[in-house]
């Protein structure tokens, strides 16, 4: 089962890693000060790719936290 797990974690680790460096920066840059801030994507970003990235970002994050807790306990 520690085996397991520990593949798990190490595929959860690389995928997060990927996911993380596939992001954009989250500076706003000068567009906003002219309200180009208010676009369509910038509306709709939970709809879009990277809103989709974001939730799978957090999700792997949680079980990164969660496998690494089981492990250090010794299962």
């Amino acid at each position: 089962m520690r085996t397991f797990l520990t593949i798990v974690f190490a595929l959860v680790c690389v995928a997060l890693t990927v996911l993380v460096l596939a992001q954009q920066g989250k500076d706003a840059g000068l567009g906003t000060i002219g309200g180009m801030g208010d676009t369509y994507w910038g509306k709709n970003k939970s709809r879009s790719m990277e809103g989709n990235l974001v939730k799978i970002t957090k999700i792997l994050a949680v079980l990164f936290i969660v496998l690494a807790a089981i492990l250090n306990l010794g299962f």
